[in-house]
């Protein structure tokens, strides 16, 4: 299918929320054929296959394939999908500029074989960098600086067309504010109609980002992940060892990736991102109000993914959730970001309100 008509895989895709939920093992006949698939590929019947621990939207295993380790993941939604080539791709681009990123050793999204697509990829002996960050271990200076620092690199990749990529790694969309606003109102008015947002909020936030509507004018589409967090990148607690997890990737605003850092952080980690990605590149013109307008989409679509999965009702074991906190605690956590956003937005505010 195409995702000419989605903004975010996750909450728009037509099985919303798949994979979202927390599953047990994964299926026994996927494993049964993936490591057929991975034999036959690999002509080899030498091939070790043990569940993942990831907490994403894929099916994964661990392998060692005629002795080689890799990482597979597997997307087995009922759209048939075929964005993990998209992303097989982008992580070679993303490479060539001098981003690290895992190697793809061989990826099958055409179903003709087996009833999922999958991918083979490197396995890097690392756990992600959410791990240190929730025992307080991370040098968060450290690895900020690294980020920001990537994310400028990464924007050396301009791309033609906005919003998701197409298979010719293509943006779907002829202008960035059709793809920016694409699915907005469905977004808020699934937050109103679940109680999440009253409908007073839902209408103000509307018109700031109506107000601001010049900003979504650019002559150009870079690189943006699109799901740039702790848990998509590998590390220690100060080394980072490679981005993951590209498959969301777009082409849009330069401020939109470190925007999506301000949807965890704070503005101590926001600085030292700023400094590392000036390193590298300057900020681009309105670089807060462009900044704030993107924290607020983002925080739009994370609240949706929050809400219809169900991410408010879960422990301090669920990746997005700290140490000794709650679901309520997260809950609280993304009505005050989206009203910081909005504030930042309308006043051109500088990060320190995001000062906990």
């Amino acid at each position: 299918m195409s995702r000419r008509d989605i903004y975010y895989w996750k909450c728009d895709r037509p099985a919303a929320f798949h994979g979202t939920q927390t599953r047990g093992e994964p299926d026994a006949e996927i494993e049964r054929q993936l490591g057929e698939a991975l034999r036959r590929h690999f002509v080899t019947q030498v091939i070790e296959l043990h569940p993942g621990i990831g907490q994403g939207n894929h099916l994964t295993w661990t392998a060692k394939v005629a002795g080689q380790s890799m990482f597979i993941r597997v997307e087995n939604g009922p759209e048939k999908d075929g964005q993990l080539a998209v992303e097989s791709a982008l992580l070679e681009r993303v490479r060539a500029v001098g981003v690290t990123t895992p190697r793809v050793y061989a990826c099958d999204a055409t179903r003709t074989r087996v009833p999922f697509a999958w991918q083979a990829l490197e396995r890097i002996s690392a756990p992600d960098l959410n791990h240190w960050f929730k025992q307080g271990r991370l040098n968060v200076p450290r690895i900020a600086f690294g980020i920001g620092a990537a994310v400028a690199q990464w924007q050396q990749i301009t791309l033609p067309g906005y919003g998701i990529l197409d298979e010719s790694i293509k943006g779907y969309h002829t202008t960035y504010a059709d793809y920016f606003h694409l699915r907005l109102d469905q977004h808020l008015t699934f937050l109103v109609t679940r109680g999440f947002l009253a409908q007073s909020q839902s209408a103000e936030i509307l018109a700031e980002i109506e107000n601001h509507r010049a900003l979504l004018q650019l002559d150009t589409g870079c690189f943006v992940h699109k799901d740039l967090a702790l848990w998509n990148i590998l590390g220690s607690e100060s080394e980072i060892a490679a981005f993951i997890d590209f498959d969301d990737a777009i082409s849009g605003d330069p401020m939109d990736d470190l925007s999506l850092l301000a949807c965890f952080h704070d503005d101590v980690f926001l600085r030292r991102a700023f400094e590392g990605y000036q390193t590298i590149r300057t900020l681009p013109e309105n670089y807060l109000r462009r900044f704030w307008l993107h924290l607020l989409r983002n925080m739009i679509v994370k609240s949706v993914i929050r809400v219809g999965a169900g991410y408010f009702d879960r422990d301090d074991g669920f990746f997005l959730i700290s140490s000794g906190t709650s679901g309520q605690s997260l809950r609280e956590f993304t009505h005050s970001r989206l009203d910081l956003a909005l504030q930042g937005l309308r006043n051109s505010s500088s990060i320190d309100i995001l000062h906990p």
